[in-house]
């Protein structure tokens, strides 16, 4: 008993010597040069200026109803969203399972056994047992708290990673949505294009017949005609399969979803001048990585605690009899207590190469966090220079279209006077088609850059606790 209590006070004295604690690094900031007055600002905006206002549900800003309807139904039906639910909650469970681990546990048992323990020639005996064992390690050396620091960690990071998600498939489906309705836009250009190209041909034939147009204009224009014939098709293609992609994220098949055609992109909203300067605070995949972060560093914890011995103190209590029938009674009670001391003396080094392997892993996590970080500031350095540059380009592409077009009416009158030949309608034509064509492809890319922006600096969404 004394050897006992010597060893329970020794350990305890041991336990003011807590483990190796590695502090992680500390929580990524913005860079200097991107932050004036708590906020983010690009070029030559003014300090003075506020920052806009994007809310949550950052897609609002363009005023599309459709849009939002599928948002909604998105967060319901979304696949992958449930995936990272059940992540959330498995790794909630496993915080709980985590601190139950600090605490005694307690059994129960029934057992019973016929034997012939005497010798040969003797009766075989009965022997009946009912007990309850309880036992309970003392987190000496702060292993179980880390291991409970650990599961908390990966449950805020699947929290991220939750919200992570939520968000990467809301911007994708915003932009599906925006990319389907830019290929209907185009599918109707083209089939405008199409009837004016009939009307080409058919105006040709007439001029060839009357001897005014050569042979050469005619396939010119049937050339013309069927290309854009194709680009038609391509593009209905191209909206068919958008369709399939949103169905897809909404959790539908394809074959029973469709949207009712509308060809009109909606204005982009204006591009906030300044961000708040929290913007990396409140991005959910940068938090997830930090939390990672802490996690692994928690490791290194654990994995020195092996280091040190373990103390665990049990208690057994029960009755025993040969007979059944009266074995819950005083004479046949039997209890014990009893503490042990557990230590590895010799493993080959597996302790220390699983503390340096822990080493590295937090070192790895980390740098990966450092990545997150800076792909952060890229993706917002982009689309900030992308929403900028697009709205010039959107301008210009606006008045080259212009252009095209009057200078087409010009040439349509001079061939029908006689005198251009209809290579230069063919060739205005084209014009006229590309830069439309060109400037449905800057809206939408336009669209595409605000989106991301909008969903990179809106107020991210935290899960219920």
């Amino acid at each position: 008993m004394l050897l006992r209590l010597s060893l329970l006070a020794s350990a305890l004295a041991l336990g003011g010597c807590a483990i190796t604690k590695v502090d992680p690094p500390a929580s990524a900031a913005a860079p200097a040069q991107f932050k004036e007055a708590g906020l983010w600002q690009r070029g030559t905006a003014t300090a003075t200026a506020t920052a806009e206002a994007v809310p949550d549900a950052w897609w609002l800003l363009f005023k599309d109803p459709v849009l939002e309807d599928l948002q909604q139904r998105l967060v319901l039906g979304n696949e992958n969203l449930k995936a990272a639910t059940a992540q959330v909650a498995s790794a909630r469970a496993t915080v709980e399972a985590s601190r139950t681990a600090m605490l005694p546990t307690l059994s129960a048992g029934l057992s019973g056994t016929r034997s012939d323990s005497a010798g040969a020639g003797s009766a075989p005996g009965n022997s009946y047992s009912l007990s309850t064992t309880a036992s309970w390690e003392l987190d000496l050396w702060g292993r179980l708290a880390q291991g409970t620091s650990i599961a908390q960690s990966n449950y805020q990071a699947s929290s991220n990673d939750l919200a992570a998600a939520r968000l990467s498939a809301q911007a994708l489906l915003t932009q599906s949505y925006f990319s389907m309705r830019a290929a209907e836009m185009q599918q109707a250009l083209l089939e405008r294009s199409v009837a004016a190209y009939q009307r080409s041909l058919a105006l040709t034939e007439v001029r060839y017949k009357g001897g005014v147009a050569s042979r050469s204009d005619v396939l010119q224009a049937q050339t013309q005609l069927r290309s854009a014939q194709a680009q038609a098709l391509d593009a209905a293609t191209q909206r068919g399969q958008l369709e399939h992609a949103i169905a897809v994220l909404l959790g539908l098949p394809p074959s029973g979803f469709t949207l009712a055609r509308s060809a009109a992109l909606p204005a982009p909203p204006v591009v906030p001048a300044l961000i708040p300067a929290t913007l990396l605070q409140r991005r959910p995949d940068i938090a997830a990585s930090q939390r990672r972060v802490a996690s692994a560093y928690a490791q290194i914890g654990v994995a020195d605690a092996a280091f040190f011995p373990s103390l665990s103190l049990s208690a057994n209590a029960g009755y025993r009899n040969s007979s059944l029938s009266d074995l819950v009674s005083a004479p046949n009670l039997f209890w014990s207590l009893g503490s042990s001391i557990a230590a590895s003396i010799f493993d080959n080094g597996q302790r220390k190469l699983a503390s340096a392997q822990a080493r590295a892993s937090a070192e790895a996590v980390s740098a990966n966090y450092r990545q997150v970080v800076l792909t952060a500031l890229q993706e917002v350095e982009d689309n900030l220079l992308l929403a900028e540059q697009l709205q010039q380009q959107t301008q210009l592409q606006q008045e080259a279209l212009t252009a095209a077009q009057r200078n087409l009416e010009i040439v349509t009158d001079q061939y029908k006077a006689g005198t251009v030949s209809f290579l230069n309608v063919v060739i205005a034509q084209n014009a006229a088609l590309n830069s439309e064509i060109s400037l449905l492809s800057s809206r939408n890319r336009q669209l595409a850059a605000v989106n991301q922006l909008l969903k990179n600096i809106a107020g991210r969404w935290t899960p219920a606790s």
